[in-house]
């Protein structure tokens, strides 16, 4: 059975070198201390199902543990190992009390604001002290908390403000995978006491996977049952909608994605949580059979050429009229999907500081961006359906 190591050790398993520098944050300084060998497979306890590849939970009656597993991009053979133990109760034996998170979490502050919609689901945003990208924040109840000063922004990887972050003193910092070059700033946190944890769940590529990590505030919050059945919920919804649009065995409109910048088109590839969704609205993505881990640059012409009599346009950069993607180059106004003025952008909710809800509750809520998208390439399927992240761009 293999067994994973948690601490210094794990960096040679890396072969990028700036990962390694990523490393140095998760080890803590480990001088002196005994090196903990993880197992998840023989760990006791209640293995709760998840189809997310990016964590795992085993309960037990007064503490769980959470597997991290390759939280950023380029990670292999990564894996942070927590132990949320109750407020009140003993240790489990063994274990290094720097893993340890004392639950339920009662303040937290988060590197991504993708990560509120998830708090707020379970009632918790009150938990929330700062942000990176506080004035971007689109929930209502969030932003006044903003505004009255309740939440900090917090800044962004490189320019983070550790000081801040020290002086709020939260549970925990949820991590959004961050460069190496922020490795020393995370480091002199954690060296203070204050426990981080990151969370990947932009690297799913399922909508549901993606949702799926509610489970994890779920049991940092101390509110799995609620985090569970929000979920279901959702996984029913999103199966319902993909169903319809599966059974009407309708022709599928091919789809282009994006807007380029500086001449420089960065594709989604197609195993892409995005090209799922796009998959099970019923339309044909243009690079549906692409693999990467990243973002793919072409250049512009090379896009134009393949998108040429593409049907449908959607997530069209911050356009809201159609002269914003001429502006850009004139020549795409010679594509059939903009000929035919079909053009959608997700964002309608928008707030007047810029923060957009699609990516917010938008990644606990993927059955309303599905239904959006099966509407608008199949309008006969949803005839009374009103767009909800969507808007249509003339």
């Amino acid at each position: 059975m293999k067994r994973i190591l948690i601490l210094p050790d794990v960096a040679n398993k890396i072969c990028n070198a700036s990962l390694v520098f990523l490393l140095t944050i998760i080890t803590i300084s480990c001088q002196g201390k005994k090196r903990i060998l993880f197992d998840e497979n023989s760990e006791s306890g209640e293995r709760v199902v998840v189809s997310a590849k990016g964590f795992s939970i085993v309960r037990n009656e007064n503490y769980s543990v959470v597997s991290i597993k390759n939280p950023w991009q380029g990670a292999e053979g990564v894996r942070l190992v927590h132990y949320l133990v109750k407020r009140g109760t003993p240790l489990p034996p063994g274990i290094d009390s720097g893993q340890v998170i004392f639950v339920p979490v009662e303040s937290i502050v988060c590197m991504s604001t993708t990560h509120v919609g998830m708090i707020v689901a379970l009632g918790k945003g009150n938990a929330i002290k700062g942000l990176s990208g506080a004035g971007l924040v689109y929930d209502p109840e969030i932003s006044i908390m903003v505004n009255k000063g309740f939440v900090s922004e917090v800044g962004y990887e490189t320019s983070m403000n550790q000081e801040l972050i020290i002086k709020l003193s939260p549970d925990i910092v949820m991590m959004y995978g961050i460069g190496s070059e922020s490795a020393g700033h995370v480091n002199k946190i954690r060296e203070l006491g204050i426990k981080i944890m990151f969370n990947g769940d932009y690297l799913e590529t399922d909508p549901l996977s993606k949702a799926e990590w509610i489970k994890l505030f779920g049991v940092l919050f101390c509110r799995e049952k609620l985090a569970d059945s929000i979920f279901n919920e959702e996984m029913l919804a999103y199966g319902q909608i993909r169903n319809i649009v599966k059974n009407s065995k309708s022709a599928a409109p091919s789809v282009l994605l994006g807007l380029p910048f500086k001449d420089t088109w960065f594709v989604s590839p197609g195993n892409s949580f995005i090209s799922k969704l796009i998959e099970d609205a019923g339309g044909n993505y243009l690079w549906k059979n692409t693999v990467s881990a990243f973002s793919m640059p072409y250049g512009l012409e090379n896009v134009y050429i393949a998108a040429m009599n593409a049907d449908y346009w959607l997530n069209i950069g911050t356009a809201s009229r159609s002269d914003e993607i001429t502006m850009v180059d004139k020549r795409l106004a010679d594509l059939k999907c903009f000929k035919n003025r079909n053009l959608y952008n997700n964002n309608k909710r928008v707030n007047q500081s810029g923060g957009n809800d699609y990516w917010e509750s938008g990644a606990l809520r993927p059955h309303l961006i599905l239904k959006d998208m099966a509407s608008i390439l199949h309008p006969e399927l949803f005839p009374d359906h009103e767009l909800f992240y969507y808007q249509k761009i003339n």
